[in-house]
């Protein structure tokens, strides 16, 4: 199912300890906002070899972690999470993380092994994708077990009773910390030089997995094949950095979309310290921005607007919210936050690029509510591009994560004072999956993935040198 159609020196990394105090604010929303009951009795337990007892099971879990247990359809025991891990053989790296957790005494220590095997699982993820990492059976462009592993690392976190005190809010922090370098937010660097074009892309996490566990995202993969990826041109080098954003309204209301694109736009970190109101040294600040995520099959659109309005379509821990977008806490923004945020994009490039086998167009479209209408139902209209002092109802790329992430991102840059820089939103084609409903893969379902991704990550490319050669 597609998204609703409505180590540079400046910079600290996200240690344990920068993450903390962010996480320290933010875990009484996480809470309250994803954690769910347990699973009704009868649901099939996911197979967590632990080598140790220190989990207590039953209490309270996201949605997301309930998930971790479901086969899918015609399999009565195995978990389908289980699967996707071990076809991967990520299956050693998640159950040494969880032994670990069963040894440690210390939350410090706690918080290195967290951010140890988070930043493991995303190297591991990365170079298994791209070709240098030999392991497992499944196909190397699959992104799902990146998924389900960092699910079931961060169950472990919730459940894990350790030998000493664990406040709620200091496991908040763990999880966070994991999340985080388990995306590959804390790992983004780039090289320096005058001749160097610096790219900061992002994908997403698969979805809507009440429809289907089997679901994939062909974002998340193209981000798989994207990070640390270098095209030579007759400008200089282009280099790519890639992170792997939550399908969750809570993880955006905290700031994740800004805490990966921020450091590399505004300079500073979001939890310590004051930002640079200069930005980051110009040999180290991000030349263009992309997100990515999937959208209706067949189509490859760059998206002209982003909207400052959600949808309410319900996300990973099916919470919904309906609105306009949160503001972007501890990072600069334009005030008042605007309705309407238009790409900057080499769109003309990407589409002139020649790539396939989709169309790519430039994606216009919005729905608005005219000046002076706002909320009235009736009033909404659609129209090519906004109307002076409309209110934001959906943009081309509709009003779910997607086309937040534009906006969160673009509303970053234009805070920063880039209004020229590079940047926008690439919806690229969904996937279409084996007939056979309880088969994790088939040779056509990887060959149209690839594809897809090879496209995406051409279009990328071709994006990046065209900023290359205009000197932006």
């Amino acid at each position: 199912m597609p998204f609703p159609r409505w180590t540079a020196p400046w910079t600290a990394r996200r240690s344990g300890s920068l993450v903390a105090g962010v996480a320290t604010v933010a875990a009484a929303v996480v809470a309250a906002s994803t954690v769910a009951a347990a699973p009704p009795p009868g649901t099939a337990a996911p197979e967590r070899p632990r080598g140790a007892d220190c989990y207590a099971e039953g209490g309270p879990l996201t949605v997301e972690e309930q998930r971790l247990g479901l086969p899918l359809p015609g399999e009565d025991t195995e978990a389908a999470s289980r699967r996707f891990i071990e076809a991967a053989g990520f299956d050693r790296l998640v159950d040494r993380f969880q032994r670990r957790l069963c040894l440690t005494r210390r939350l410090d220590i706690a918080t290195g092994i967290v951010d140890q095997y988070g930043a493991d699982l995303w190297r591991t993820a990365v170079d298994r994708a791209q070709g240098r990492t030999q392991i497992g059976t499944i196909d190397r462009y699959d992104d799902r077990p990146l998924y389900w592993a960092r699910t079931t690392m961060a169950r472990a976190l919730r459940e894990w009773q350790p030998p000493f005190e664990l406040s709620s809010l200091q496991r908040q922090a763990l999880i966070r910390g994991l999340s985080y370098s388990s995306r590959g937010i804390d790992s983004v660097s780039f090289p320096e030089g005058d001749d160097v074009t610096r790219v900061l892309v992002s994908g997403f996490d698969t979805y809507s997995l009440d429809s289907s566990l089997r679901n994939s995202n062909p974002s998340g993969a193209s981000a798989l094949q994207l990070d640390g990826r270098t095209v030579e041109t007759e400008d200089g080098t282009v280099v790519v950095q890639a992170v792997v954003l939550p399908v969750n309204w809570s993880d955006f209301d905290q700031g994740i979309v800004e805490d990966a694109f921020g450091p590399w736009l505004v300079g500073g970190t979001p939890d310590g310290g004051p930002q640079d109101p200069a930005g980051p040294p110009p040999d180290q600040r991000a030349d263009m921005i992309m997100t990515i995520s999937q959208t209706g099959r067949g189509r490859m659109d760059v998206e002209q607007w982003a909207g400052g309005f959600r949808g309410g379509f319900p996300d990973n821990n099916r919470a919904i919210q309906y609105g306009p977008i949160s503001a972007a806490a501890l990072w600069p923004q334009p005030q008042p936050s605007p309705q309407w945020i238009e790409t900057t994009l080499p769109y003309q490039a990407m589409v002139d690029a020649g790539t396939g086998p989709w169309p790519v167009v430039l994606h216009d479209g919005i729905t608005e509510w005219p000046a002076g209408t706002y909320p009235d139902p009736g009033s909404l209209r659609s129209a090519a591009d906004p109307s002076p002092g409309s209110r934001a109802a959906s943009a081309p790329g509709g009003n779910y994560l997607s086309n937040e992430s534009m906006y969160r991102t673009n509303r970053l840059r234009l805070g920063a004072g880039l209004d020229e820089l590079p940047g926008g939103h690439l919806h690229i084609s969904s996937l279409v999956y084996p007939d056979d409903l309880n088969v994790l893969t088939s040779p056509a379902f990887e060959a149209d993935r690839q594809a897809v991704v090879d496209q995406t990550v051409a279009l990328v490319e071709a994006a990046g040198t065209a900023v290359a050669g205009s000197g932006s």
